[in-house]
């Protein structure tokens, strides 16, 4: 994921029906949907461990299937992964005796790829994916569970949001969420709630001091930035079953807690906290040229090599939403892990592969290196956030986080959601009227 453009969300929330985003940092997770699809062409190559077969892509391979390398264990990574992954292959390789091919796909291509080449023969043993995609590979019965005997040495948001219906599905490798950006120039101490916050910020722009209050996306609007102030405001999305699984006939936008958010937003829009169709541009400018004392993102604004905070030079922290009321500000989480296909020729090293290796301190830490989200692993977290206070700053913001829901419902959620939003935002509909019809319109669509 490369995040870098104002359109990531939208491709992430898009590509729900993939979900991001995302939403990732500087690789293809958040920004896969809007990617050009690119195939790869498997090259040889003898190594004194193993075999490993690379892939290179051509023009005119575009529009190509992925072949199946001719390898015992085939592994399907994207750019990013791929050069952290074949060295730990080939060592596995070499140690079992079998050949290993890595073969470079494009991120957004996966999933899908999966669902065609799989059942042919043609897939891979292991791939790396989204936890967002669990519903639509599990109920396509294209992926296999997976016993991680370390799995307590993880987040346990990780490994939550790699379960589906209680069972894992994957080896998470990394976090990513949203957290709460503060101009410590303009707002020296960290607010207790969002009354305050907004109290504050309110204040900065009636003074001249700033000129947008809280830089948040909503172009027009944003389900996934927003949804942190949402749950602050009493909302859920989905309720849950005995077993704590997602009930997707339980649909929250239209509850009393839903709406009671909706008219939250009504409030932040009419105060001027909140302001319609801001651009993922407008609010990394702002916030990034000191004319903005609070943003809401993530992590790829803050590392944006180009226009990012960092090398803005902001003298800025990132630390949790606060809460409203009381009540806890829940960011969606996503999170990226490696999986075992059910098609799988070799599943046995497929799954001694990522448990073992995978799994491991050395692993995490440099897939992290690679791709800069924060590592599923604790102790890799760990060491990353004591070298790095944006790490910490991002996992403290996580730890209330809510996966991203990963049943093929969600699908159905973000158009009308969206919708909703940019209503709300823009004077044209009050929360009640805006969420009762999203809900509608969602409920329609899942019924469908």
């Amino acid at each position: 994921m490369k995040f870098k453009q104002a359109r990531w969300l939208l491709a992430l929330i898009t590509a729900f029906t993939l979900s991001a985003a995302a939403c990732g940092s500087g690789d293809e997770e958040t920004d896969s949907a809007a990617t050009t699809t690119t195939e790869a062409e498997v090259e040889e190559t003898t190594t004194t461990e193993a075999e490993v077969e690379e892939t290179t892509t051509t023009e005119a391979e575009e529009d190509a299937p992925v072949v199946r390398a001719d390898a015992d264990l085939v592994i399907w990574a994207d750019d990013t992964r791929t050069p952290v992954i074949t060295p730990l292959a080939e060592a596995f390789g070499a140690e079992n005796g079998i050949t290993v091919a890595v073969q470079e796909v494009n991120f957004g291509d996966i999933r899908d790829r999966l669902q065609t080449a799989g059942p042919a023969g043609e897939g891979p043993d292991v791939l790396i994916g989204a936890h967002d995609w669990l519903g639509q590979l599990v109920t396509s019965g294209l992926l296999a569970p997976v016993d991680l005997p370390n799995s307590d040495d993880f987040s346990s948001v990780a490994i939550d949001a790699m379960s589906y219906e209680g069972q894992l599905y994957g080896v998470p490798y990394a976090i990513e969420n949203i957290a709460l950006m503060r101009n410590v120039d303009l707002v020296p101490e960290a607010p207790a709630s969002l009354e305050e916050l907004e109290t504050i910020a309110l204040g900065l722009v009636e003074s001249g001091d700033a000129e947008i209050a809280l830089a948040i996306q909503n172009d027009p609007g944003d389900p996934f930035h927003d949804f942190p102030l949402y749950t602050a405001a009493g909302g859920y999305l989905f309720g849950r079953n005995a077993d704590g699984s997602l009930n997707a006939d339980d649909l929250g936008l239209d509850s009393a807690g839903g709406l009671a958010a909706g008219a939250q937003f009504e409030a932040w829009a009419e105060s001027g906290l909140l302001q319609p169709s801001l651009s993922y541009d407008v609010m990394i400018e702002s916030f990034g040229q000191g004319n903005a004392p609070f943003a809401i993102t993530g992590p790829w604004a803050v590392a944006d090599p180009d226009r990012g905070f960092k090398s803005a030079g902001v003298n800025y922290v990132v630390e949790p939403i606060p809460p409203l009321a009381g009540t806890t500000a829940a960011p969606f989480v996503g999170v990226q892990g490696f999986m075992v296909s059910a098609n799988a020729e070799n599943p046995l090293f497929a799954q001694t592969f990522i448990t073992e290796v995978m799994s491991t301190l050395e692993a995490q830490t440099a897939l992290f290196q690679a791709g800069g989200r924060p590592p599923a692993l604790t102790e890799a977290f760990n060491a990353a956030a004591a070298a790095d206070p944006d790490i910490e700053g991002f996992g403290k913001a996580g730890i209330n986080g809510q996966p991203m829901p990963a049943i093929p419902e969600m699908g159905s959620v973000w158009a009308a959601w969206t919708d909703a939003y940019a209503l709300i935002l823009s004077g044209e509909s009050t929360g009640d009227e805006a969420f009762t019809n999203a809900a509608e319109q969602i409920r329609t669509l899942i019924e469908g």
